[in-house]
């Protein structure tokens, strides 16, 4: 009996072992992997490492209305997945821009101190070298964050603000218990594959597709890198900035057109893991926020999307690009 345990042990492992090995092992700047368009890089030198910062510079593909957007991605995910948002915006007259921030993607993962507004101040950077003067910014997630940093300190840049399902509508570190940035880096130091995606399962859609399944390839692509502990520590540092810098208590100092688009079955929350069950039901409700954050922006719209969760761009891409191009 108790060798047929053992060999019916070692064929579970070897079959799990197995299974996590259909997701190819990714470089941690993602080499491997095909952007939707060509990728070009911005050389930045902070805190005195030569650094660089990938991104997609897209041309209209029909008549050009002289007009520029600009795309943040979330904090899990890089300019990968804006494949369709930029078809989307170039057949329209759009020149879209699509940055990997530094920490993310294909750029580099320096080991600096992370903040929105070096963030900001790179990517206007890009602008300025790509002779861009004013542009659309859309921000998703954590892009939301930054989109609404960059809005602040440059308004004059910013012709619209475009939110989709932002983080940040709420200050964390009221209710959220702190952690240090190196415990944070043991949590992350735990990511596998199928982590990714039962979280992508159960936090980001209402309901799971096989077509979802490329976010997965790529997040937990790279936790069988030999480097993975460096994307674990750049990882780590940037929940500590999204849980250090909120922008909660500025969005009424916004002084450009804003639109809120909402995924209605929402309900992230950064840190999420550290709240019991019953502290989580009362935060994350996106159905909610999205008003209060609407309420709070002089002028806002929202449009909220039902059935929806954390990227409509995503989960509901058709309904989601009728609303984007609607509102320009």
């Amino acid at each position: 009996m108790k060798k047929i345990f053992v060999v019916l042990a070692v064929t579970f492992a070897f079959l799990s072992n197995a299974k996590a090995q259909k997701i190819d092992t990714l470089s941690i700047t993602l080499e491997n992997v095909k952007y939707p368009y060509p990728v070009k890089y911005l050389p930045i030198t902070t805190e005195g490492q030569d650094i660089k910062m990938a991104y997609m510079d897209v041309a209209p593909t029909k008549f050009a209305n002289g007009k520029t957007a600009i795309l943040f991605h979330g904090k899990n995910f890089g300019g990968y997945y804006w494949g369709n948002v930029i078809k989307a915006l170039t057949d329209i007259g759009y020149r879209v821009i699509v940055p990997d921030q530094i920490g993310f993607g294909k750029s580099s993962k320096p080991f600096i101190h992370y903040s929105f507004h070096q963030m900001a101040a790179w990517n206007k950077k890009l602008l300025d070298t790509l002779g861009i003067q004013k542009t659309i910014v859309l921000g998703h997630s954590m892009g939301g964050m930054l989109a609404t940093r960059f809005a602040l300190m440059y308004p004059d840049k910013t012709e619209k603000l475009l939110l989709e399902n932002p983080i940040g509508l709420e200050d964390y570190k009221t209710f959220v218990p702190y952690i240090t940035t190196e415990q944070q880096y043991q949590t992350e130091l735990k990511t596998t594959a199928e982590s990714v995606r039962k979280y992508y399962q159960t936090s980001y859609f209402t309901y799971w597709k096989p077509e979802y399944e490329y976010l997965v390839n790529v997040a937990g692509g790279v936790t069988f890198s030999a480097d993975y502990p460096r994307w674990a520590k750049v990882a780590a540092m940037t929940f500590t900035m999204i849980y250090e810098q909120p922008v909660v208590y500025e969005f009424q100092n916004l002084k450009v057109p804003t639109v809120l688009f909402i995924g209605k079955e929402d309900k992230t929350i950064v840190g999420k893991g550290l709240l019991t069950p019953d502290q989580q039901a009362l935060h994350g409700q996106y159905r909610f926020l999205g008003k209060q954050t609407a309420s709070k922006i002089p002028g806002a719209k929202i449009i909220e999307f039902e059935a929806c969760g954390h990227i409509p761009h995503v989960e509901i891409a058709t309904e989601f690009l009728v609303a984007l191009t609607g509102s320009l």
